[in-house]
């Protein structure tokens, strides 16, 4: 069996960054931990999710000694999250038309008031949600609607975002590449349980402030597992990023 350090590295996901109202956004969180993985430039990164992420509190990072591509977050001896670099070839459609897209999001299930049974008198499936959560001061406010045979959305990011080069951080790629999925699955009926995994590919990191697009599309449903890919695109509809999303379970829809 191999061994673990963690060489002292440690991780705090800050209430920000979170998915529901007291665990950290799957997509942000996964971003985050991918980064400390070392990938070819053939490899993606895969973050298995194993139990909520914990906001506001240092977390432990834990090397694999044999394989410097594997590692395991670690909240006391609890496991949060698994990390190693794959191979992840996926087909990306072509997104939608861009005014289409535009035109579509007044009609997102982001923007539906009392869409969630839990959460009645509130707007939105996730209303203070990083992501696609319309209450969330500081969220990225990604709208994704169906346009045709996928769900997408125009992203448009703000200068501040920019890390020290001015691009967009990749835990902000991996956070819009999320919930898409999510919603793929709810155009078409299904409302799926949590994020379980994220697999995914930056080819290209944007500009902060330049205008994007994201999309999404399901792939498969497997028993308890949904599967579904989603893509970034910049404003020449170039591919920048893509990803999988498995979810798992479902739960009650009301639309």
């Amino acid at each position: 069996m191999s061994q673990s350090t963690t060489n002292n590295t440690r991780i705090t996901i800050l209430e920000r960054f979170r998915g529901p109202p007291t665990s950290g956004h799957g997509g942000y969180v996964s971003g985050r931990f991918a980064a400390f993985v070392d990938l070819n430039a053939d490899e993606s990164a895969e973050v298995t999710l194993r139990s909520p992420i914990p906001l506001d509190q240092s977390m432990s990072v834990l090397f694999d000694q044999d394989s410097p591509s594997n590692c395991r977050i670690q909240d006391n001896d609890t496991l949060i999250a698994e990390v190693r670099a794959v191979q992840h070839p996926l087909a990306v459609p072509n997104p939608p038309d861009w005014t289409q897209t535009l035109a579509a999001e007044s009609r997102s299930a982001a923007l539906m008031p009392n869409i969630n049974p839990l959460l009645p008198g509130q707007q939105g499936f996730h209303p203070i949600c990083f992501c696609c959560g319309p209450e969330h001061a500081e969220g990225l406010k990604i709208f994704v609607a169906p346009v045709g045979r996928q769900v997408s959305a125009i992203w448009e990011t703000k200068t501040e975002w920019g890390d020290d080069a001015g691009n967009l951080p990749h835990a902000f790629l991996w956070t819009a590449l999320d919930c898409p999925g999510q919603y793929a699955f709810l155009a078409e009926g299904i409302r799926t349980g949590l994020l379980g995994r994220m697999t995914a590919k930056v080819i290209t990191a944007p500009r902060a402030g330049s205008q994007l697009q994201i999309t999404a599309w399901t792939i498969e449903i497997a028993g308890k597992k949904h599967l579904a890919g989603s893509a970034l695109f910049d404003d020449q509809q170039t591919l920048l990023a893509y990803a999988t999303t498995l979810w798992i379970g479902r739960q009650p829809l009301r639309l």
